[in-house]
């Protein structure tokens, strides 16, 4: 660390300050920085004395070292610079203050008043060079506000700055929106692949933030959702059609995701991948979220808990009867499948670290040692079961505090803190793209593990394929996500900061603690993160499942655009469907329409067994289904009812205690059959009640085409009924084309 400037000043003094303070913390640079969620660059830049760092800089510095950032806001008042005379040649303080002219109102057009990090206000949280300017008169007629005079404006002011090395668009205290708003329509595209947790936040920023010129196009910010490990494999093969509109940015939950890429990528993609770190959006740590009266069990909030007592829990044959509460039934965890959902790998590769003792690095004898992996098996035997979202578990444990149920569905779930904050504030999956409701009855509360865990950064990945016109806009945009409006929207819904500010939500009643120490673990190389996954998937908890297909007549409809049938979709898709299953996992295959066999609405094509055991010399079980699905025919009328409780019935019987039991059926109609179970009221009547102590057998449903799924009397979805009493979910396919992407998803639960 470089010595501080002479000549003292409260800038200095204030920096030397913060160099007590962290020489008291013990920590490195780096590792400060890690706690912050910042560059080890801006770290060292707060206690060069040269500036004074932004507020927002500030408190995630003293926090990281553990202290309250509140009794440093007086210090951090009291040590702005002295003002000095305007530099010559611009008028109220310089050319700094005229670029902090344009700043981006809540509409997405621009107003006068420059941005709280150029206007110099400490209530805004400014530490800028133009701290001393005045702002800029409000009052009409604002001469600024005519389109032509006010494009000129910008314009100059951009290029003045980019000449005189006035925008640092890395630097939180210089942002300035620099590319001007066209009309419209627009004539070009930017487009995002965004994680399902925040697409419609971003969706809205982009709405705010307009239409963009630059290089004569007109540039609309359009936000696509898209899984993140879905996206990550696309994107490493080369991306096609089939994954949809192609992507200029790519933002996954997690930058887990990028090294992963760079490791899968064909030497075509390599060059895809930014090599840098990338900017965060947001940020939100791992947490393990538990029913209250769960973790009031475990002495939450005073006892420190981790992944190792969960794991003797887990494997306590008495389950919560150790802790004087049999009725809970065993322990049972909820976490996402590591492929598809970064939850659910943050929380795998927070597990293979935990008995490490390390937090920075984690290396291929971690994942080999058979100790680490008995303690990760001994977890995913926990399982309820997969998914390639936690969207499916905080929906399905809200259907269950509706009936008064939540601690006998699930004991703990791996979810972002922002995902359990905005569950408790009524939105029952987690997120802004379900509707709000009132409050659980039962809520989360917020376990930071104390061997450390990963924070999902919502990284703002640049693809090495845009050109320069779209280059310009996405770092716009991203600066105008960094704004001080933009990150208050997803506050609102539990989101940290990209400096990682908590969410005015994470507070104790919410089941939060902002002041909790969270010890970040490190980002495995690819290499590691390979062996992991292939680790994972001979460790995981097993699958019980039967496939149930729907052959009846409407099957045969033509798909538009693709000349060809549902049922040719559906064998298309094969692979899709069976991919996802290990040699152990057992599996069998029904069909169904119509008087099959018998009065029998279903027909038994393959029986259930491990989908690796040979059969013959030449033919295993996955070849046999392979074959069955391909050679699907079609029949008459669809008997949807009684061959959901056919199969509910015949799974019960064997159902496994060591595995996720389940029936995944699949249909393009609604229950035709006359005779028999007529109503889905009668059919929920007939479905088996799962003891607290018995193994449950969930039912995870497919709605396959237009026509697919039904309406109840009160409007609610027939499909959607089924799969939640069950504790499974609904997988919507009503367009053909995405059976391949749907049926991965709904595979992702195994």
């Amino acid at each position: 660390m470089r010595p501080l400037p002479e000549g003292g000043g409260p800038v200095v003094n204030f920096a030397e300050e913060l160099r007590q303070l962290f020489n008291k913390s013990g920590l490195t640079v780096e590792q400060l920085a890690k706690r912050a969620n910042c560059a080890p660059g801006t770290i060292s830049k707060a206690m060069n004395g040269e500036k004074r760092p932004s507020w927002d800089i500030t408190k995630a510095f003293i926090a990281a070292c553990d202290d309250d950032p509140a009794t440093w806001r007086s210090r951090w008042e009291h040590a702005a610079p002295t003002p000095g005379p305007p530099p010559s040649g611009t008028p109220g303080g310089g050319l700094s203050d005229a670029a902090g002219a344009v700043a981006v109102a809540s509409d997405g057009s621009h107003t006068s008043d420059p941005p709280a990090a150029a206007a110099g206000n400490p209530a805004t949280g400014d530490g800028g060079a133009g701290a001393a300017s005045p702002r800029m008169p409000t009052t009409s007629p604002r001469w600024w506000s005519r389109p032509r005079v006010y494009l000129a404006v910008v314009a100059v002011v951009a290029v003045l700055a980019v000449l005189t090395g006035l925008l640092y668009p890395n630097d939180e205290e210089n942002i300035v929106a620099a590319v001007p708003v066209c009309a419209g329509p627009a004539n070009d595209q930017l487009r995002i692949a965004a994680s399902q947790d925040k697409d419609q936040l971003l969706a809205q920023a982009a709405g705010e933030y307009g239409l963009r010129t630059v290089n004569g196009r007109c540039v609309q910010v359009v936000v696509d959702q898209k899984n993140s490990g879905v996206a990550m494999t696309a994107l490493a093969r080369g991306w096609d059609e089939t994954d949809g509109p192609r992507p200029d940015v790519w933002s996954p939950a997690s930058s887990v995701w990028l090294p992963l890429a760079r490791q899968r990528a064909t030497p075509a993609t390599s060059g895809v991948f930014p090599e840098q770190d990338p900017p965060p959006i947001v940020t939100t740590p791992l947490v393990i979220a538990m029913p209250q009266p769960m973790a009031q069990a475990l002495g939450w909030p005073n006892q420190n808990i981790g992944w190792q007592e969960l794991a003797q829990l887990a494997a306590d044959p008495q389950g919560w009867a150790r802790y004087g509460h049999p009725e809970w039934g065993p322990f049972r965890l909820g976490k996402t499948n590591p492929n598809y959902s970064s939850s659910g790998l943050n929380a795998t590769i927070a597990t293979f670290f935990a008995l490490t003792g390390r937090t920075n690095e984690l290396i291929d004898k971690d994942i080999t040692n058979p100790d680490v992996q008995n303690f990760v098996s001994g977890i995913e035997r926990s399982i309820v079961h997969y998914g390639e979202t936690t969207l499916t578990f905080l929906t399905n444990l809200r259907h269950a505090d509706d009936t008064d149920a939540a601690l006998s569905y699930i004991s703990a779930v791996t979810v972002e803190e922002s995902s359990m904050l905005a569950y408790n504030q009524g939105y029952p999956c987690g997120a802004s793209t379900c509707a709000k409701q009132t409050p659980p009855g039962t809520k989360l509360v917020a376990i930071y593990p104390e061997e450390g865990t990963l924070v999902s950064d919502h990284p703002y990945i640049e693809l090495g394929w845009m050109d320069a016109t779209k280059k310009a806009v996405a770092a716009d945009f991203l600066t105008y996500l960094h704004s001080e409006q933009a990150q208050h929207r997803f506050q609102e819904f539990g989101f940290r900061t990209h400096q990682g500010e908590p969410s005015p939500l994470a507070t104790p009643p919410n089941g939060a603690n902002p002041r909790a120490r969270i010890m970040p673990l490190g980002v495995p190389t690819g290499p590691v993160l390979n062996q992991l996954l292939e680790a994972w998937s001979t460790l995981r908890k097993p699958a019980n499942v039967l496939l149930v297909m729907d052959t009846s007549k409407s099957m045969e409809g033509l798909v538009p655009g693709t000349g060809r049938t549902k049922l040719q979709l559906l064998k298309q898709a094969e692979t899709a469907l069976l991919d996802g299953f290990t040699d152990t996992d057992r599996v069998g295959l029904w069909k169904f329409s119509v008087a099959l066999d018998g009065d029998r609405d279903y027909l038994q094509l393959v029986p259930p067994g491990p989908i690796g055991e040979a059969l013959t010399d030449a033919t295993t079980r996955r070849d046999l289904l392979s074959s069955n699905i391909e050679g699907l025919t079609l029949d008459s009328g669809t008997g949807l009812y009684d061959t959901i409780a056919a199969a509910v019935s015949t799974m019960n019987t064997t159902l496994d205690p060591n595995a996720i039991n389940a029936v995944v059926l699949l249909t393009d109609g609604r229950n035709e059959k006359r005779g028999g179970i007529e109503t889905v009221d009668q059919l929920l009547d007939q479905l088996p009640r799962t003891a607290p102590n018995q193994p449950a057998l969930r039912v995870f449903t497919v709605a396959y085409g237009s026509d697919a799924d039904e309406k109840d009397l009160t409007g609610r979805s027939v499909l959607q009924r089924i799969a939640t009493a069950t504790g499974g979910a609904l997988y919507d396919a009503k367009d053909p084309r995405s059976i391949n992407e749907v049926l991965t998803a709904v595979i992702s639960n195994f």
